[in-house]
């Protein structure tokens, strides 16, 4: 937690109401998302309870499992969700835009320009919080593999084509959800904490009810107060007034309610079934209507500068999807090979490393969390100093003289890097305190002002100037490309599976050490 995150926790609790963190809104957020609320069974994770699922907050579409352990009504509710949810991912696959990318010719190995299709938009999945990106990951997984009646025809329990798809689609959303920045699968409760500070733990932030309690509180309550409703707050049944949806449910409910109406169903009596889909829509309902408001308040921030870039590789990361779904590629393995999993942990990385940079070049709330920890700094410039490099092109080297309050980790001939008016950065670096004053800075332009011998207008700053520079690059990039699968030596995974040489990669016997 940085300070200026901690500053901003302390006043919430002082001011009773959480205090933003940004001035900016740093995720993208569809004009018309798909929100999904699920319920699953408590002590079974996998076994899925309802859900509310929809694009119009007033008319969600109620999905609901009277009785979890039976299989064939887990197996009908998979398909009404792949019903409901397949249409509106499948609804963004066909409208392109052409984009020019530079691949490499196969023939003499040179990057050549290359005109790919790359879909308008993309869809994007709005669930309550982290837990139920979770889940959606678990359907995924216990979706994907499911086979079908032309896969094999004698199998026992067949799914619909459509099911299988949708589980492809759901691990796709999950994986792009673990990337920094990303935003084809996202949780109300980290949008809204990336976005205010409360005056309460993170653990409890996940709390839907009780995070919008802090940002938004009921006339004449406190964020403390509305937070402590929200949480425990129960009427005269016993029942919670704010069902957390966690996905998972309050044992009162499942005790006093949930459960004698599953053995009314179990005894087949009339209107049992009906009974149970309202009790599960009046655990869901509220959550639906919390997640709608939390949406209502992003709007009203205003998009960063940077966001339509990284939602640009959302679409790109969906564009590719649909390809390998239409090209009949099986679906996503259970286990990643060894340079998979390296190259997306690589790439989230890197994909953290730019957001960060990102998001503090958008919001200068962030850029002071940033210039607190010294890792930038901003100052006045008070003097500008033609200088040359040497060699037998001489090329401008100015020195830039500032003042500033800030207390950057410099060293001497660190790099340093400024964002120009036209999105070009300038590069820099550290040469020594000016005039050996406290606050009195000094560096020397080593970039960023084109390749004449004097430097383009408005590329050197003037003096009383406010300028900010960064110890941190504003694109940074990944590491050294990773070896093929093939190419990769045994200690570090390889061969792949299936080779003639792969080793043998039983599992450890049981032993009675394995038992207390």
């Amino acid at each position: 937690m940085s300070l200026i995150e901690t500053l901003a926790r302390m006043e919430a609790v002082a001011a009773g109401r959480a205090r933003p963190r940004c001035t900016v809104r740093h995720r993208h957020l569809a004009e018309r998302p798909l929100v999904c609320v699920p319920l699953t069974t408590s002590g079974e994770a996998g076994a899925p309870l309802g859900a509310l699922v929809g694009t119009d907050r007033e008319k969600p579409l109620l999905l609901a499992v009277p009785q979890p352990r039976d299989r064939e009504l887990r197996f009908a509710f998979l398909a009404e969700l792949a019903e409901t949810v397949l249409p509106y991912v499948d609804g963004f696959a066909d409208a392109i835009e052409w984009e020019e990318r530079k691949e490499t010719d196969p023939e003499t190995g040179k990057k050549v320009p290359v005109q790919v299709e790359l879909c308008a938009d993309a869809p994007q999945l709005i669930v309550p919080s982290a837990a139920g990106i979770e889940f959606v990951r678990l359907l995924g997984r216990s979706m994907r593999f499911r086979r079908t009646a032309e896969q094999e025809p004698e199998t026992p329990h067949p799914a619909p084509p459509y099911v299988p798809l949708l589980g492809r689609w759901l691990t796709h959303f999950g994986e792009r959800a673990r990337v920094p920045g990303a935003s084809l699968l996202v949780s109300m409760t980290d949008l809204l904490t990336r976005h205010w500070a409360t005056g309460q733990s993170v653990l409890e932030d996940q709390h839907l009810g009780a995070l919008l309690a802090w940002i938004d509180p009921p006339p004449g309550m406190s964020g403390r107060e509305a937070a402590e409703r929200a949480e425990s707050a129960r009427d005269a049944d016993g029942q919670l007034r704010c069902p957390p949806a966690g996905p998972a449910t309050d044992p009162a409910f499942d005790n006093r309610l949930l459960a004698p109406a599953m053995t009314r169903y179990d005894a087949g009596l009339p209107g049992a079934e009906e009974a149970l889909r309202t009790l599960v829509e009046s655990q869901l309902r509220p959550t639906w209507d919390a997640v709608w408001h939390g949406i209502d308040l992003l709007r009203t921030l205003p998009a960063g500068a940077r966001v339509p870039d990284r939602w640009k590789r959302d679409r790109w990361s969906y564009t590719a999807h649909r390809d390998r779904v239409r090209a009949g590629e099986p679906p996503q393995p259970k286990q990643d090979d060894a340079v998979t999993a390296a190259q997306k942990l690589s790439a989230r990385e890197t994909a953290q490393a730019q957001l960060d940079a990102q998001e503090a070049l958008d919001d200068p709330l962030v850029m002071a969390g940033r210039r607190l920890a010294g890792e930038a700094f901003q100052g006045t410039v008070t003097a500008v100093e033609m200088a040359f490099s040497e060699g037998k092109r001489p090329m401008p080297r100015p020195l830039v003289t500032l003042r500033t309050d800030d207390q950057p980790q410099l060293s001497e001939g660190g790099k340093l890097y400024r964002p120009l008016a036209d999105g070009r950065t300038q590069t820099a670096e550290y040469v020594a305190s000016g005039d050996g004053e406290p606050g009195m800075l000094v560096v020397r332009l080593t970039g960023g002002m084109g390749r004449g011998k004097t430097p383009e207008p408005g590329s050197v700053p003037e003096p009383d100037d406010v300028v900010c520079w960064t110890l941190f690059e504003h694109a940074p990039r990944g590491g050294p490309e990773l070896p093929d699968p093939e190419d990769t030596p045994w200690t570090h995974g390889g061969p792949p599976p299936g080779a003639a040489d792969a080793p043998y990669t039983a599992p450890d016997p049981v032993t009675s050490e394995d038992f207390l």
